[in-house]
């Protein structure tokens, strides 16, 4: 990768971005691969806006590595999966809002996600014990018992806030990355490239390696990646949906946690978290056995942190299912608790990002698509 930063880009991971995509655009072998070549290929030059909306439609598949013929040891060094995958990390940092809470993160975010989660278990389980040891090792059942540690109203306040502002700032950094691949708002108002950004993405249809897999450790390509990220999205969804309905119940029907085994909140809550105790384990195995070449090994730490995260929440929160009904229900709420807060913290400065920012490149590229399509037409 080039050792310094040529005039007219932000970054040396970005002027080697440059460097591969003039290569490729010359030799567009790779063209059927995934979206990136044919986005490629309706550009001449590359800006930095452009770069960072390739690198986010980029899903790491690896395929034009093991099929490019100036891969390394080839003297033009081609390395297209890593070093999007150094633009797309860095896009992250430069999209951070607010930006000055960005570097935090650049390195220790996995240490930082658990000390945060450590601490607000701690501080919550003290704050139970100091007030009444009773009632944190104590045996609590029926409507409302996980709020006789912490007041319903004041666990909304705390969480609420706290996802409000992961919300904030996750919209405000996509904000910044629209403007700054140059889309107009509008694109975002048309159904079309919605849509079509919406089957892509909930398929997947860019990580098969051109219908082939994706290539992890050794040049055989398979699709666990993709079933990997399949369990992780959808299990995240159907948490979300559990919290969802939850919320109906308690302030629509009057119906107070914890519900029974076989209500709806916990059967979409225990599929979701089967799913994020999968899904993110097996990621994070892909990520360490992966070949180094399609590694960017210096960004590891809020990829490691997010899969954790997201693995830690679903097993503190099953654990809490089976064990409610224990002495054991109020360490384990505090540590679940604590575990979300920090899940909450980290979202805006991770990897939990690439899914916005790649869905908003799918819009502008399935907006491109059907231009270039329409275009022909147009002329005859």
């Amino acid at each position: 990768m080039s050792l310094h930063t040529p005039p007219g880009h932000a970054s040396a991971p970005l002027a080697e971005a440059d460097r591969l995509m003039t290569v490729c655009n010359a030799c567009r072998y790779c063209e059927g691969l995934c979206a990136v070549f044919p986005a490629m290929e309706m550009r001449r030059s590359f800006a930095d806006g452009d770069l960072n909306y390739l690198a986010n439609l980029c899903h790491a598949c690896g395929a034009c590595y093991v099929d490019c013929q100036f891969a390394p040891p080839h003297e033009f060094q081609v390395n297209v999966p890593q070093t999007l995958a150094a633009v797309r990390a860095d896009s992250y940092r430069r999209y951070a809002w607010p930006a000055a809470l960005a570097p935090i993160f650049d390195r220790n975010g996995l240490w930082i996600a658990l000390i945060a989660a450590l601490a607000v278990a701690a501080f919550i389980a003290g704050f139970v014990a100091w007030n009444d040891a009773a009632v944190l090792f104590g045996t609590h059942t029926g409507p409302g018992a996980f709020y006789r540690l912490m007041p319903h109203d004041t666990m909304v306040a705390v969480f609420g806030a706290a996802f409000l502002y992961a919300i904030l700032a996750l919209a405000m950094g996509l904000r910044v990355f629209w403007r700054d691949i140059g889309e107009p708002a509008a694109t975002l108002a048309e159904p079309a490239s919605l849509w079509q950004a919406v089957k892509d993405a909930a398929t997947l249809r860019n990580l098969d390696g051109g219908g082939v897999g994706c290539y992890g450790a050794d040049e055989r390509p398979t699709d666990n990646r993709r079933l990997y990220h399949h369990l992780t999205f959808y299990g995240f969804l159907l948490c979300f949906a559990a919290t969802s309905v939850a919320t109906v119940y308690h302030y629509g029907l009057g119906r107070i946690a914890p519900y029974p085994w076989w209500d709806l909140p916990v059967v979409l809550g225990t599929v979701g978290g089967i799913g994020l105790l999968i899904g993110p384990a097996g990621l994070l195995a892909a990520k360490w056995t992966r070949d180094p070449a399609l590694r960017d090994d210096a960004r590891f730490g809020m990829d490691a942190a997010f899969l954790a995260m997201l693995f830690l929440t679903s097993l503190t929160g099953l654990l809490l299912l089976v064990l409610r009904a224990t002495p054991a229900m109020g360490l384990l709420l505090a540590l679940h608790l604590g575990v979300v807060f920090a899940f909450f913290l980290t979202m805006p400065y991770g990897r939990f990002v690439h899914g916005l920012y790649r869905f908003a490149a799918l819009v502008r590229y399935a907006k491109e698509r059907r231009q270039m399509a329409e275009a022909p037409a147009a002329r005859a």
